[in-house]
């Protein structure tokens, strides 16, 4: 049975949706064997990222389509650099431009937010990390972008790891309940996490040895008490109001990781232009 990887069903399922019975404009108008070069321009200054997804899309529609890189992923980049050349049947390319265009901006847009973040923060030590916040059917790549920005990856999905959150702890009648019910079940190998949101959550967090302690959406002198009295006992992570403005300071306050839903949620995308010669 011939393996079909999870970018390869990404394509193919947008492929599917953007030409589910062929291209009634390029079908009608172009040669079916017809040849032509083409070139991907950048209309933007930030970091590429999703380069071999887009060499995938036009391979998909002709094998024979001959796709250079001109930069690498995780490259700068500024307006008017020509980013990659495309050699191949014309349908191929026009049929691929739109579904190609979408996920190389999607992602570089991605990449781009992340490396203004991470430049911010690369003389302390705190972590920039992405959350679960991601286009349904597109975590994998959006989290890949991320990597190549210069940030991490936090939890790829919920089987991944426990993270205990408001409604948890809600339902559970506390911290304490909510990570004791946990641990009974899980592996020892795992870590435990848990959402905070005042001091009195932390000390609680803390007698119940909680391996990872989220300091969410807390102003910066409560985070600088609460990160003085966790004193290394859990990694701490801050998340919540997070931008370019915030987060050199939350960074300062001597957490461990920063996560930071905006990288993947309501990304501007990287404007990249397609032109046949």
């Amino acid at each position: 049975m011939q393996y079909i990887s999870d970018i390869d069903r990404i394509i193919i399922n947008a492929l599917k949706e953007d030409i589910p019975s062929g291209d009634i404009t390029t079908d009608n108008i172009i040669d079916e064997t017809s040849e032509s070069e083409a070139v991907l321009i950048s209309k933007d200054e930030g970091v590429i990222a999703g380069l071999d997804v887009a060499k995938k899309v036009f391979l998909m529609l002709d094998d024979k389509v001959v796709f250079e890189k001109m930069v690498e992923d995780g490259q700068a980049v500024k307006r008017g650099d020509i980013i990659a050349k495309i050699k191949g049947n014309t349908r191929a390319l026009l049929k691929g431009e739109r579904t190609a265009l979408n996920l190389l901006q999607r992602l570089s847009g991605i990449a781009t937010k992340t490396r203004q973040l991470a430049d911010k923060i690369k003389d302390l030590p705190a972590k920039l990390v992405d959350t679960r916040k991601t286009t349904p059917g597109l975590r994998i790549l959006e989290k890949y972008a991320v990597r190549v920005g210069g940030g991490y990856n936090h939890r790829y999905c919920l089987s991944d790891g426990v993270l205990i959150k408001d409604n948890h702890i809600k339902a559970a009648g506390g911290i304490k309940q909510a990570i004791g019910l946990v641990r009974e079940k899980i592996p020892h190998t795992m870590k435990i996490e848990v959402e905070t949101e005042s001091i009195e959550q932390v000390l609680e967090a803390l007698d119940a040895k909680a391996d990872i302690i989220m300091l969410d959406n807390m102003g910066l002198d409560k985070m600088k008490e609460a990160v003085k009295i966790i004193n290394g006992k859990a990694i701490t992570e801050a998340s919540g109001n997070v931008n370019a403005d915030t987060i050199y300071d939350i960074a300062s306050t001597g957490v461990d990781i920063i996560s930071v839903g905006g990288l993947t949620h309501s990304v501007k995308a990287f404007d990249i232009s397609m032109k046949i010669s």
